[in-house]
Parts: C-alpha cells; sequence; structure tokens
C-alpha cells in the first residue's frame, strides 16, 4: 500500500469489492465507488464506511483532482464501460479485484480459501468466527455481512486471512477463475457443480478451474474437501498436498464426519468423528444439513491448524450467521419473512428443506425470483421443477427477457417462469408465475395466512421486496 492514498473502485457494490473497499477506508485511504445496481445490504455497509458511491458509470468518476492512485475493476464491468475506458485512457494504475486483494492484503498471510458451488460465504463466516474467537486474529473477507463479525470484512493481526474462492473470471481484461488469483495454503472445497453458465460450457468446464485450483496448491498445505458430494473427489484426486476429506452422514467414514444430526428448538447438535474415532458434541444455532456440512469443514480446518475442541465448540455454539442466509426480516400477525440468497437449484432445495424442519408444520411460502445469467437460461429448467418439494406454496417471478451475458459465445433459451409453476403443480404444489414485484407483493400478501413462513429467494435486490412486502403486510 505504499505510495497509495486515492482508490477508485468501479462496481463497488458487490459483495466482494465493497469489502475490500471498506478494509482499504479502514486503512486510512480515501476511498470512492461507483455502481448501477445500489442496494442492501452493501449499500448500507458502504453508507456505515463513509465510502461515497456515485450512481452510474461516469468517466468524471475517475477524472478527479487529484486522480485514484489505482482503480479497481469488478467482473461485472465490460469492456466497454465509460468508467473503465476513462480510467485506461487516463493511465491510471488499473486492478482486478482479485488482484487487489492479494496484492494490498493477503501476500503476507497465510492464506484459507473456501472454494466450491455452495456454502462459501456461510463456511468463511463460521470460520472466521472460530479462529477470532480463540484468539487467533484473522483478516477475513466474505461475500456477505457477517452477524458475528459484524461485517464483511475484519483486518486482523495474525497470520491467517480467510477468503471466499469464487470460479467466476476475474475481469474483462483478465478471463482466469478468481481464486487462482489467492495462492491458498490451505483450501476448502464445499462441492462441485454446474453453475454461471455465462462463462462455463458445462460441467467438466467448470471442474477443469476447480482442477487447476487444487493442482497448485503447495506440498505443505492441506485441502479440507467434501469428498461425498459429486465431482469433489474426482477434483482432489491429484492433488500435490494432503486432502482431509468431511461428510455428513450416517454411515462412517474416513476424515472428519458429522452424524447423530438432531435438529432441536434453536438449531442442530451433532457428533462430530474422525476417522471414525469420536471427537465431541457439538451444537450449530442454525438449521439444515448444508449448514451443518459447511459447520464440519470450518471445524475441521481449525482443528487442524491446532484450535482446542472445546475452544472451537464454544466459537461455533455463538455462531449467529450471515445476513440474507435464512435471514428473518419482518413478522407481522403471525406471518414470518425471510430473505435468502438462494438461487442455483441445489441452494433453494436445501434451503426450503431446512426452514421446513426450522417452520416445523407451518407452511413455507417460496417467492422466486430467476436473475443470475444462469438461472435466466433454460439449462435448470428441470432441476428447478424438483427443488421446491419442501414448499406449501410458491410463486415465481417472471423472468426479465433483456440479453442474457455471454463469454462462450452461445445463445440460451430463456428459462420459463410459466413451465416451472405448471410443473410444480404437477408435482401437487400451490404455484404461480407473475410479473412484476407489484403483482408478486398483491398475490402473496393477499393469499397470506396466519403461521406462513414467507422466504424471498433472490441472489439480487428483487425490486426491494422485502420492503414493499413487509409494508403491505402491515396494512392489511
Amino acid at each position: 500500500m505504499k505510495g497509495i492514498k486515492r482508490v477508485h473502485f468501479i462496481a463497488v457494490c458487490g459483495t466482494g469489492m465493497g469489502s475490500l473497499a471498506g478494509l482499504m477506508k479502514s486503512r486510512g485511504l480515501h476511498v470512492t465507488g461507483s455502481d448501477l445496481n445500489i442496494y442492501p445490504p452493501m449499500s448500507i455497509a458502504l453508507a456505515d464506511w463513509n465510502i461515497p458511491v456515485s450512481h452510474g458509470f461516469k468517466p468524471e468518476n475517475v477524472a478527479t483532482d487529484p486522480p485514484p492512485d489505482i482503480v479497481v475493476i469488478g467482473n461485472a464491468v465490460r469492456s466497454d464501460n465509460p468508467e473503465a475506458q476513462a480510467a485506461k485512457n487516463r493511465n491510471l494504475p488499473i486492478y482486478s479485484f482479485s488482484d487487489a486483494l492479494y496484492e494490498f492484503a493477503m501476500r503476507d498471510k497465510r492464506r484459507i480459501v473456501v472454494s466450491g458451488t455452495h456454502g462459501k460465504t456461510t463456511t468463511t463466516s463460521m470460520l472466521g468466527t472460530i479462529l477470532r474467537d480463540v484468539g487467533l486474529e484473522p483478516s477475513v473477507l466474505l461475500g456477505g455481512i457477517s452477524n458475528n463479525l459484524g461485517s464483511s470484512f475484519v483486518e486482523g493481526k495474525g497470520d491467517y486471512f480467510i477468503v471466499e474462492g469464487d470460479e467466476y473470471d476475474t475481469a474483462f481484461f483478465d478471463k482466469t477463475p478468481k481464486f487462482l488469483h489467492y495462492h491458498p495454503s490451505f483450501l476448502i472445497l464445499t462441492s462441485v457443480e454446474f453453475d454461471h453458465a455465462d462463462i462455463y460450457f458445462d460441467l467438466d468446464d467448470v471442474m477443469d478451474s476447480f482442477k487447476r485450483l487444487v493442482a497448485a496448491m503447495p506440498s505443505d498445505g492441506f485441502i479440507v474437501s467434501a469428498n461425498y458430494l459429486p465431482n469433489v473427489a474426482t477434483v482432489v484426486k491429484d492433488a500435490p498436498c494432503k486432502v482431509i476429506p468431511y461428510s455428513v452422514s450416517s454411515t462412517r467414514s474416513s476424515g472428519y464426519l458429522a452424524t447423530g444430526i438432531v435438529e432441536e428448538k434453536f438449531g442442530t447438535r451433532f457428533e462430530l468423528l474422525y476417522d471414525e474415532k469420536y471427537i465431541g458434541d457439538f451444537f450449530l444455532p442454525t438449521f439444515g444439513r448444508y449448514n451443518v456440512a459447511n459447520a464440519t469443514a470450518a471445524l475441521a480446518v481449525s482443528l487442524e491448524l491446532g484450535v482446542s475442541k472445546q475452544a472451537a465448540s464454544t466459537a461455533l455454539g455463538s455462531y449467529c450467521g450471515v445476513k440474507r442466509r435464512q435471514e428473518v426480516f419482518g413478522e407481522v400477525s403471525g406471518v414470518t419473512l425471510i430473505d435468502d440468497f438462494a438461487h442455483h437449484p441445489t441452494a433453494v432445495r436445501e434451503t426450503l428443506e431446512a426452514l421446513s424442519s426450522r417452520f416445523r408444520g407451518r407452511r413455507i411460502v417460496a417467492v422466486f425470483e430467476p436473475r443470475s445469467n444462469t438461472s435466466r437460461r433454460s439449462v435448470f429448467q428441470k432441476a428447478y421443477g424438483e427443488s421446491f418439494d419442501s414448499a406449501g406454496r410458491v410463486v415465481v417471478s417472471e423472468v426479465d427477457q433483456g440479453p442474457i451475458y455471454s463469454a462462450t459465445g452461445r445463445v440460451d433459451e430463456f428459462f420459463s417462469s410459466t413451465e416451472l409453476a405448471c410443473c410444480l403443480r404437477e408435482r401437487g404444489l400451490d404455484a404461480v408465475a407473475l410479473d412484476g414485484v407489484e403483482s408478486i407483493v398483491d398475490e402473496v400478501a393477499r393469499l397470506s395466512q396466519v403461521g406462513d413462513v414467507i422466504v424471498t429467494l433472490s441472489n439480487g435486490s428483487f425490486g426491494n421486496i422485502r420492503e414493499k412486502l413487509l409494508n403491505r403486510l402491515r396494512k392489511s
């Protein structure tokens, strides 16, 4: 950071970008940003950190006096972005988010990278909570706001830096996966499924990226991997370092195993084994087998780094979750409102199963927005039809028919919300597809019943549906 005083972020409201902006602001730098889509929770966090955000991308945002010492460009930015072009034309030093994070925050640390199709944010938050609570003072950067850490980043004085490792590409000028830039000392691999159809051709293409990550591991590092899930064991098969498997199952297996899972009123209790030998009982104050899996990965790394069983258990027992992961945002007249980031078919299924267990006996009303570059494609049409069985009612937003970005040059058919609703009705579910947030709010509020649990599922702001739905129910 020597000689750097002013930093500007283009597309600052991405969770990683915003977190890095906050970290640099905490070091006393002058930090500014710009974005088109400015919404909670990152918009609130940036305001709390006193980071000004300009709405829209304009050349004048980098034509300041004095100019930024460096410009960090998010991977949502395309090559024709007028602000990025202006920065290039002014010969300002340009960094991708991934390179800026490594160069200015991670290079001198022991890097724990949490990778996988699902569970990265939660696992990073859990591991950060454990290592912080036991006094190791890690630095942490995750793609969400951790309730325990009070932020999406922590700059600690200790040796470890824990970060999410995303397989998405780095920037318009660097099409390699972001996680290849982090050079992990230790790696968690939670899952490997097809996703990001805008930049990957198929599952094999995705697996090749993860294999490159594994192949670059140092021989004295280790990988904690969910080998019980499809594709993961294949990806780590030729790892140049120690591989420590973990699983969630009733069948005993090698490595770390969470078993004897019991859901209680305030969370989930489970036993942890290692190579079939009992380690101890643990309590996790949240729900869902997938969260037990995330906790098992975090515990495995903690114990491998020398954290005591008792200290890890106490820290995990204090876990409070991440915003937009099963986050309760309102309670009105016996109706509970929850927001969740789930958008991949597997994440939708696991989230709804967890909520069904957490709110046993209550109707789950799932309100789903197919928003990502993948979910707007027909690639998961059939898979989504099998993801909502734990819901009592499903409302699907009609798909935005605007252009779908494709780095592969492939043209895909649009996902059909109407077809999904029809498929769900054939499976015996009450389901409907509606166009527009106002129509959805009207319909959900009109048919809500005492005891309902309404969960919004989207990786975006969903047209500010949270606030609109909450306000509408209060007026009903």
